[in-house]
């Protein structure tokens, strides 16, 4: 690739010089080329034919997507580098400044995928200072994809989850979902320990062994130990639980994201929605299910040790907190394994899993607001076995706090499954023929300025830079031709603002809904080539106006 932004033909410096003066090529600039012929179904670019120009775009910026550091493919040069000519450092594409002028543009209100195309060619007249070489942005631009997250005890928010590849994608996914500390790959699904984890151990090690030295204070500080071996077992009481659920899915043919304990208990992402209302009861049902079987098998073993012992206290202690953890998840609201039971229910009975999802959010918000108001009451009532001329201020406050904690996120989980609905009921809208823009094949020596004429000609809105043969080797980033300025355009070769394509950048013309988010999502990138079955070129799609695509689906009421 020519870093130097160069088409590699020779000048002189009295060309160079008229150029400035002028701000024209000089002559002798390769002849134009035809654009090439696409197929009888065009790309949906309505905007495009009513004013053929092409319009730069600038790279997404999509909070989905979430976490992916951007990386460079190039380190480049300082201004004051004796290496480079200053001509040519002015002349190099934009990478992180393009992406910086573009995201200032749409800032200002510069027309995006869907307004009249502007004509690229008229650009700043002053170049960047330093704008650095392109480099492809690995940030997932893709909208957030939906999964069914069940949780155990008192859950947390679902976090975005990362589907694999699908259809049209042949790449896999690089990188682990990641979540905290590895601990293991039961039924090859990974399970994670989020640091939060370490806080409500100590916690539950303070609380539990302060209860110890009341029952047995003859332990004295190995009471902390044993409260500690405790908490673990707890814990590792809710990853069965969740382990359930996630044996239940992988039956059913759903994919696993992974499990993370986290501070108020468990989390299984699962990355489709289940089929049927019943299976979506069974997913949900088996949870619950095995912490009552835990809890039976711990009272079972609890008559088989002498009571007052610390055998006897750890199993009294780990079978009423799994029969805690199934009650309080057979609550009948989103976001817990109740709600889903009673949207399962809802489901069948009305036909609609959006009325089901619609009925056990609000029940879960309501729940929400029982649990803020009616949990410090029983407390301080002694309906919970506490004495309550025991119960001091700290008591009270303490009761209040995790009352509120626990009421938040019921209240935030539900929130998140009726979004998550309307993400559903939306996606089949996402259609990859239908968003693609038409592109124009170039060689990898075109000039840029003559790369322009030629796709303006067409009616085209996007760059491929072919081989002799017409293999697609790269994509032309909107971003880098932003930051080229007009009269530098003729000496600017295309392959030096261009994205090398991978496998998991070549998505098919046909993917729509939740298949094309997972083909985006497996390979994180600004632009991707949009191919026929048969491997014919049909266009380019832009993250950008998936986004936009996305966005407005979700405006427009269900």
């Amino acid at each position: 690739m020519d870093e130097s932004g160069g088409s590699g033909q020779p000048r002189s410096g009295t060309d160079e010089a008229d150029e400035r003066r002028t701000g024209r090529p000089r002559p002798g600039d390769p002849a134009a080329a035809t654009a090439r012929p696409h197929s009888e179904e065009e790309p949906h670019d309505t905007d495009a034919q009513a004013k053929p120009e092409l319009e730069p775009e600038p790279e997404a910026d999509t909070a989905a997507a979430a976490g992916h550091p951007d990386q460079s493919s190039g380190t480049p040069k300082a201004p004051d580098d004796p290496e480079v000519p200053a001509d040519d450092q002015a002349a190099r594409p934009a990478g992180a400044a393009g992406v910086g002028e573009a995201r200032a543009a749409r800032e200002a209100g510069e027309e995006r995928a869907d307004g009249p195309p502007a004509d690229l060619r008229k650009a700043p007249a002053t170049p960047p200072a330093n704008p650095p070489a392109p480099a492809p942005r690995s940030d997932d631009h893709a909208p957030a994809h939906p999964h069914d997250v069940h949780r155990t005890e008192a859950h947390t928010p679902p976090t975005k989850p990362k589907s694999g590849r699908k259809k049209g994608s042949s790449s896999r996914r690089g990188k682990e979902p990641g979540g905290g500390l590895l601990m293991g790959r039961p039924f090859g699904v990974p399970v994670y320990v989020a640091p939060s984890w370490f806080l409500v151990a100590a916690l539950i090690t303070w609380v539990f062994g302060g209860q110890l030295d009341r029952v047995l204070p003859e332990l004295g500080m190995t009471r902390y130990l044993v409260s500690l071996f405790f908490a673990v077992a707890f814990y590792a009481s809710v990853l069965v639980h969740e382990l359930a659920h996630t044996v239940a899915a992988l039956r059913f043919g759903l994919p696993v994201r992974r499990i993370q304990l986290q501070f108020f208990g468990g989390v299984s992402e699962i990355e489709k929605e289940s089929e049927t209302p019943g299976r979506e009861f069974v997913l949900a049902f088996v949870g619950p299910l095995l912490s009552l079987i835990l809890g039976g098998l711990f009272y079972l073993a609890l008559q088989a040790v002498e009571p007052g012992t610390v055998p006897g206290v750890l199993l009294a202690g780990l079978m009423i907190s799994n029969l805690i953890v199934a009650a309080f998840n057979l609550l009948p609201g989103l976001p817990l394994d109740g709600g889903r039971m009673l949207r399962a229910v809802v489901w069948k009975i009305t036909g609609k899993p959006m009325s089901g999802t619609i009925a056990a959010a609000w029940v879960g918000r309501a729940l929400a607001i029982s649990v803020l108001i009616g949990l410090p009451l029983l407390t301080q009532s002694g309906a919970l076995g506490t004495d309550a001329a025991d119960i001091g201020g700290m008591d009270t406050v303490m009761d209040a706090l995790l009352a509120a904690i626990l009421a938040a996120i019921i209240w935030t989980g539900a929130g998140n499954s009726l979004r998550m609905a309307r993400l559903r009921e939306h996606l089949p809208e996402l259609r990859a023929r239908a968003l693609t823009r038409r592109a124009v094949p170039v060689e990898t020596n075109t000039p840029l300025s003559e790369a322009l004429r030629r796709a303006n000609d067409a009616g085209a809105r996007a760059l491929v830079v072919v081989d002799p043969d017409g293999e697609p080797l790269s994509l032309v980033r909107e971003a880098a031709i932003v930051g080229v300025p007009e009269h530098r355009r003729p000496w600017v070769a295309v392959s030096g603002l261009a994205q090398d394509l991978t496998d998991g950048m070549r998505v098919s013309a046909e993917l729509a809904g939740e298949d094309l988010l997972d083909a985006l999502r497996a390979a994180p990138a600004t632009e991707y080539l949009v191919v026929e079955d048969s491997g014919e070129i049909y266009g380019v799609l832009s993250a950008a106006d998936v986004e936009k695509a996305f966005v407005k689906a979700m405006a427009r009421p269900s």
